[in-house]
């Protein structure tokens, strides 16, 4: 299997697209916007920006701008029952507490000039601190441990930032006294241009989609920081040199590979099947993905490995209230390569955007994000989309909603292995606030056995 989904998407694509011999407009009827939907929707070109009040458990408090400017077109436009846009530009920047810093630039066309193409242009450069490490294997299903110390095991992770704060004494080549309050985190720094296009087939609801990336990573550990300490005889705050991280451990033990960094050229394809109505905030729909990531020396990268994630969604309405959504999510996915990179273990690779998985608020919104990783992964998300209020403000139109969830997955070192033993679940609710429709802002909270996190940010986590 290992690099075989790319070559043969990219072969189906060419075979199709020259069996199209015209482009009507009739491929996208089938995703026709609901009359409610349809009679909120904004005519012309309008622009929406909003302070960045963001709040992540991992990168702390943020602040910045995200900006985004609409082209709607009129309601004479053929395209304008069928489309979220006619084009989006996006522009964030936003600073956190935890010294991360980024800012992203994203260009999203659909079915350009009315033709079956979707045209992306994604920038991105940020410079994040705060990146958690728990290790790179299904043995990271266990309890939390210590880095210097993986005999002692801690059932939350409240329990478990106290005792890596804990002062103990130093090992090879640490200070005398050292604490590991920052031996969880590495500070990761890139540099992202993104070149996306597909092409909608039949009757809209297949597309294909190629893909290029390229990158540049550079990854850096504490040693010997002055961090947070905890003084074990008094109990008093205070400070003390970092020691040895487990990035860097498992680095020099030869277990990961890819702390160096560098330059990252990819591939990438996809199948897709959206019958949304929606897309930004679906009432009814499916969507469905194989996507694949393909990297290799041959395309000028510095790493060999190949992705293949495969995600199902469904959206429908159900007779509750005004317009209320049950919205599931599936996904798997599977790392092949035998020496790729350890950020590639990070997150899944998708056309809507990359998942971080798994932990964090795009899949267990209970547990820190990077929890669990593995070369092989399953997860799945529940929501229940409640709107309870809505309201016009001059010409800005807002939405208001409960949104129940409930989360669930688990990680493998191979594909082989993946059942459903050992699955992590989280729980708990969010806030919607539906800007023009487009826009959503999003506040969860979710709970586990492990932890209690608090999540703000824009746009449905799926």
């Amino acid at each position: 299997m290992k690099h075989l989904i790319t070559p043969l998407l990219f072969l189906f694509s060419i075979t199709i697209v020259k069996a199209q011999e015209k482009d009507t407009l009739s491929f996208i009827k089938s995703k026709r916007m609901s009359d409610d939907d349809l009679s909120k929707k904004r005519e012309g070109t309008f622009f929406t920006g909003l302070p960045d009040f963001s709040s992540d458990p991992v990168t702390g408090f943020g602040f910045g701008l995200r900006t985004n400017t609409y082209w709607n077109g009129n309601r004479e436009n053929p395209l304008f029952p069928y489309t979220p846009y006619l084009a989006k530009l996006k522009a964030n920047a936003a600073y956190y507490t935890s010294n991360a810093r980024e800012l992203a630039l994203s260009l999203d066309i659909p079915y350009y000039k009315g033709t079956r193409w979707r045209f992306k242009i994604d920038f991105k450069a940020q410079q994040n601190p705060a990146n958690l490490y728990f290790g790179l294997t299904e043995a990271t299903l266990g309890q939390l441990r210590l880095p210097s110390d993986e005999n002692t095991t801690f059932a939350t992770y409240k329990q478990f930032d106290k005792a890596r704060k804990t002062i103990r004494p130093g090992g090879v080549g640490e200070a005398d006294f050292v604490t590991d309050a920052l031996s969880n985190r590495y500070r990761e720094t890139e540099y992202m241009l993104n070149l996306k296009a597909d092409y909608a087939l039949g009757n809209g609801k297949w597309r294909i989609m190629g893909g290029y990336e390229i990158q540049h990573l550079s990854y850096a550990t504490f040693e010997g920081v002055e961090a947070e300490a905890i003084d074990p005889i008094t109990g008093q705050t205070t400070t003390a040199p970092n020691g040895t991280s487990l990035l860097r451990r498992d680095f020099e033990n030869g277990l990961i590979s890819g702390v160096d960094g560098g330059w990252v050229s990819i591939i990438q394809t996809a199948l897709i099947f959206d019958t949304r109505d929606f897309e930004p905030d679906p009432t009814k729909g499916y969507y469905f993905e194989i996507a694949n990531e393909y990297s290799s020396k041959y395309i000028g990268s510095q790493f060999d490995f190949d992705k293949l994630f495969i995600q199902a969604r469904a959206y429908q309405k159900i007779p509750v209230g005004k317009r209320t959504v049950f919205a599931g999510r599936f996904g798997v996915g599977n790392i092949f390569g035998n020496n790729a990179p350890f950020f590639e273990f990070q997150d899944q690779w998708s056309p809507e955007g990359s998942i971080n998985a798994l932990g964090g608020r795009q899949s267990l919104r209970g547990y820190r994000a990077n929890r669990f990783l593995a070369r092989s992964m399953w997860f799945t998300n529940v929501e229940l989309r409640i709107r309870l209020a809505e309201t016009k403000l001059g010409k800005q139109r807002f939405a208001f909603g409960l949104a129940p969830f409930f989360d669930a997955g688990t990680v493998r070192d191979r594909w082989q292995d993946l059942n459903f033993k050992n699955i992590k679940t989280s729980y708990g609710g969010g806030l919607r606030i539906a800007w023009n429709q487009s826009t959503i802002l999003s506040f969860d909270y979710g709970r586990s056995k492990e932890d209690s996190l608090f999540y703000l940010g824009i746009g449905q986590a799926f």
